[in-house]
């Protein structure tokens, strides 16, 4: 332990290697619950690349594991610390380095906050669409570590589509710079993909080149109240079905309904088993609400209310954006998934997670980007209550499993972590496992970046 401390503090700053116990501890883990955390030899906080590739050129010497951390706003454990582990925290990386209205593109450090770097480009005229609902906190590095998506993806697009070219410090210190800065590039293998998603196994990033869009008008937004599922589940196969495209398609049950109201006190309508927000951000704006409430009557709706204004509509989506915190303070704990499956399946996967509730007895919210169908089943639990936890853990293994029965995947935004690594195989099968393992094998032959995660 003292060789390492030392070789790390010969070549970072005094104040980048943290010790105290109780300072490293409030690094060990994410938001995720039921995945183990350690305790970590020492937190690093560099600022530089040079400082980084020091680190894992020490921890390559050392032998010693290293779990790489943006924010720390996961919610499946892919950022929790190992025994003995230098925590390699990225936040003071946070330089939005240049902004070029012309490529449209900015190229960041990895501890840049997504909102921070939103305001950046808006004052060039531009927009960086991808804003999962932590968009406040969470990092552009943890954002390329998940493959992260949000509200807009239905229009947009995730995160992947976003990442032109990475600049990645290796296991062994080596620097690796994939892609480009160019509109298009086909040279070689797609590494800035591969990247992309890989939780910090394969590399870690230390800049980014990102794409840009230009800034489109304020969206607006319309509500269209369900009595079912079901009906809403047809709404939204009859808009994409309809060649609609909507900036967003997002949708809450009753139960995420009621808490987001107990929360926040806003005053939505829970009389509605599903409420669907549809929003566009065009110029005609209004004539897209218009076409797409009329499908949402024909589905069933029992009510369709469009936003008078852009004020009228942020406040929908503040609504929308409360839901993971409001169905947190149902019971204090919660498990959050992110199964996505077809459009066409999602009053399926709805229909099921309410059966899948009621059979475990316990309170389940359900809110979606339903315009691509990820949905988050959110189970809510107290954790002091051994049977609860046990009953909240195999509910949400059940859910995991409804989606792959229904053709999904078993994450469409959240990364695999340690959640779900077990299901993880199962969607992956043999072959598949067997290829990834041994291209992690050759990214990181000592296995010493963030062990125990992924695979």
């Amino acid at each position: 332990m003292s060789d390492l401390l030392s070789r790390l503090r010969a070549g970072l700053p005094a104040d980048a290697v943290l010790t105290d116990r109780d300072v490293t501890a409030s690094y060990a883990h994410d938001m995720a619950s039921f995945c183990p955390a350690g305790v970590p030899a020492a937190v690093v906080l560099p600022r530089t690349v040079e400082q980084v590739r020091h680190v894992m050129r020490t921890a390559t010497a050392e032998r010693v594991p290293v779990v790489p951390q943006g924010a720390r706003t996961g919610l499946s454990g892919g950022a929790n610390a190992v025994d003995g582990c230098v925590v390699l925290s990225l936040i003071r990386m946070d330089r939005i380095i240049e902004i070029d209205p012309v490529d449209r593109i900015a190229v960041v450090e990895p501890g840049v906050v997504n909102a921070a770097l939103s305001k950046a480009v808006a004052a060039h005229g531009l927009s960086y669409p991808p804003d999962p609902s932590s968009w406040e906190q969470c990092t552009i590095g943890g954002n390329i570590g998940t493959g992260s998506g949000g509200l807009c993806c239905v229009k947009y697009g995730v995160t992947a589509e976003y990442v032109l070219g990475l600049d990645v410090v290796l296991a062994d210190g080596r620097l690796l710079r994939t892609g480009r800065r160019t509109a298009k590039g086909v040279a070689g293998y797609d590494m800035t993909r591969l990247f992309v998603g890989s939780e910090g196994t394969l590399g870690v990033v230390v800049g980014a080149v990102l794409a840009l869009k230009p800034a489109p008008p304020r969206q607006l937004v319309l509500a269209a109240e369900f009595g079912s599922a079901a009906a809403a589940g047809e709404a939204v196969a009859a808009i994409m079905a309809g060649g609609h495209t909507p900036s967003l398609l997002e949708l809450m049950d009753a139960t995420t309904i009621a808490a987001v109201n107990r929360l926040t006190r806003m005053g939505l309508p829970e009389s509605t088993q599903a409420l669907l927000l549809a929003g566009f951000d065009t110029e005609d704006a209004p004539a897209g609400l218009a076409a797409v409430g009329e499908l949402c009557r024909a589905a069933g709706a029992t009510e369709v209310v469009p936003a008078e204004d852009a004020a009228e509509s942020d406040l929908l989506l503040a609504a929308r954006r409360a839901a993971l915190p409001a169905l947190e303070a149902v019971k204090g704990t919660t498990m959050i998934d992110d199964v996505c499956v077809p459009r066409s399946r999602l009053a399926e996967l709805l229909d099921g997670v309410a059966a899948v509730a009621a059979e475990h007895g316990l309170t389940i919210g359900v809110c979606a980007h339903a315009g691509d169908g990820n949905t988050h089943p959110t189970v809510c639990f107290d954790a002091r209550d051994e049977d609860e936890s046990r009953r909240a853990r195999a509910s949400f293994d059940a859910i995991m499993a409804l989606g792959l029965r229904l053709g999904g995947t078993i994450t469409g935004e959240h990364g695999v972590g340690v959640l779900k690594r077990d299901w993880l195989a199962r969607e992956l099968g043999p072959v598949g496992l067997e290829l990834q393992r041994s291209i992690r094998q050759a990214f990181d032959p000592l296995g010493i970046l963030n062990p125990g995660k992924v695979l």
